[in-house]
């Protein structure tokens, strides 16, 4: 029988090397990971549909050979579609929405061995930079209950911080991957557009912001996954080159004389808390002892420009979401039927034009040109992957009298009127004053990685996020393994993992 201490010692790569050769079954693992899954997840809430006796059959079957074979992995409730399973996205108009299909990338982590043991926490629509939605509750991070493991990948954070699985399913629009594994002191990498499939049904997701990957303790489980899982599948809209070699052979290679320029300024002219700029500084010292050329550097791109133009995406594509949700209610969506931020959300979508999207989306091709000057000259860019350590549960929620108001506005159907007062924007920025740093990469397109390097006096993960060009992932890897043998963050447990 494994112990829990011996579960939570390895990796995914370490478990599913000791099923090859014999020395555990994937049953034993799936036994651990469902005990500790019910030891933590009812303090956490990371866990919203178990599957635990489906994966309990399938750990007694023939999982595929794998590079994860018999490791137990999770999925995020919104974006990776499993077959007959709910898939909600956090939703109560999806509530009894059953897929008929995989998604492909669904299809990948299979085939790569896992066995799924249930449906990971989101926010509606994994709208939210944190995890709290009306239909399953707040979820917390296991290094603070009190404090949020971040959104809209906050469930299999947390999941993954807490030690119930080692690695977990994850998607990232606007940051959803790195600003969880910020919060919750883990690896997390968003690859570039295009690397993973977006399929069966869909060519881009996001006009291509969004990407999904997985979040976990050590680097090398990331770049395995990224290996069983690149590629385009049939009708993809974005074509990569082929990595040179395996992103696993990269995390052991040096990764030579890199050239980094670093910034503390907040994109929307905000104060940046100090223990964020700390984590940066010690990053840069840390990569100077490691023999790189690092320089503090001006913002290379226009941060409130990048904010107006990820909103624009964030208010057309709530709007479409809404739309689309007739095809499974049988009727056009109604208030009730989503969260009243959501709603407000979807009426400003409609409140705008196809030019204003149109003139907001050549800001994306614009910082794309920029940030390929900026690689001229630099490697990688180096910023704080959030502006605040982990806010508190509830602590970005609408105030009583937003709620009223959001109440009135929905009633009436007054996003235009709401769109003219200028409230909206205020309320958005106010949101995207702790998160200024991830949509970028999101809208240029390039992969970016957050790296958990600090934790604060309280003894919260504080993260550093990391920029390279795009298709550069071998040069994440390589930097990340580097900073993970220099400075090691796997044993770095919350008390909740003991």
């Amino acid at each position: 029988m494994l112990s829990p201490t011996e579960y939570d010692q390895l990796d995914g790569l370490g478990m599913a090397t000791l099923v090859a050769s014999g020395q555990l079954t994937a049953a034993e693992l799936c036994a651990a990971a469902i005990a500790r899954a019910e030891a933590v997840n009812p303090r956490i809430n990371a866990i919203i549909l178990k599957l635990f006796e489906q994966a309990q059959q399938r750990a007694t079957s023939d999982l595929p050979a794998g590079p994860f074979g018999g490791v137990p992995f999770l999925l995020k409730d919104f974006g990776a579609q499993y077959a007959g399973v709910p898939h909600t996205g956090g939703s109560q108009a999806l509530r009894h929405f059953v897929p008929t299909e995989d998604a492909e990338l669904v299809r990948r982590w299979q085939a790569a061995g896992v066995n799924i043991l249930g449906k990971t926490n989101t926010p509606e629509f994994a709208l939210l930079a944190v995890t709290e939605p009306a239909l399953y509750g707040p979820c917390r991070n296991p290094w603070s209950l009190g404090h949020t493991p971040g959104g809209s990948s906050g469930g299999a954070a947390a999941a993954v911080a807490a030690g119930i699985t080692p690695l977990a399913g994850a998607g990232d629009g606007g940051g959803s991957i790195r600003i969880p594994a910020a919060c919750c002191g883990l690896f997390g990498l968003k690859p570039s557009r295009g690397r993973v499939p977006t399929g069966p049904e869909q060519g881009e997701k996001w006009q291509g912001a969004a990407v999904e990957h997985v979040l976990t303790r050590s680097v090398r489980d990331s770049a395995a996954m990224l290996d069983a899982t690149q590629g385009p599948d049939v009708g993809a809209p974005y074509f990569l080159p082929q990595p040179e070699r395996p992103y696993l052979e990269e995390v052991g290679r040096p990764p030579g004389r890199l050239r980094l320029g670093f910034t503390l300024a907040h994109p929307l002219g905000r104060p940046l808390h100090p223990e964020c700029a700390t984590a940066v500084r010690e990053a840069a010292s840390l990569l100077e002892s490691l023999g790189h050329d690092v320089e503090e550097v001006p913002l290379p791109f226009d941060g409130r420009a990048v904010a107006t133009a990820f909103l624009m995406l964030y208010f057309g594509e709530t709007g479409a979401s809404i739309v689309s949700l007739a095809k499974v209610l049988g009727r056009p969506a109604r208030p009730a039927d989503v969260e009243p931020t959501t709603w407000l959300l979807g009426l400003l979508g409609r409140t705008y034009s196809a030019a204003d999207f149109a003139a907001a989306r050549h800001t994306w091709n614009e910082h794309a040109r920029r940030m390929g000057l900026f690689h001229e000259k630099y490697d990688l860019l180096l910023t704080p992957t959030l502006a605040t350590p982990p806010v508190r549960i509830g602590e970005l929620q609408p105030k009583p009298f937003e709620q009223k108001l959001l109440k009135v506005v929905n009633t009436f159907g007054l996003g235009g009127v709401i769109r003219r007062s200028g409230l909206v924007e205020k309320l958005a920025e106010q949101n995207l004053e702790k998160t200024p740093y991830t949509q970028l990469a999101n809208l240029t397109g390039q992969p970016a990685m957050s790296v958990p390097l600090h934790w604060t006096a309280d003894g919260l993960p504080c993260g550093v996020q990391f920029i390279a060009r795009l298709g550069a992932e071998d040069v994440l890897f390589r930097l990340a393994g580097q900073l993970e043998q220099a400075q090691p963050w796997f044993s770095k447990r919350p008390s909740l993992a003991s």
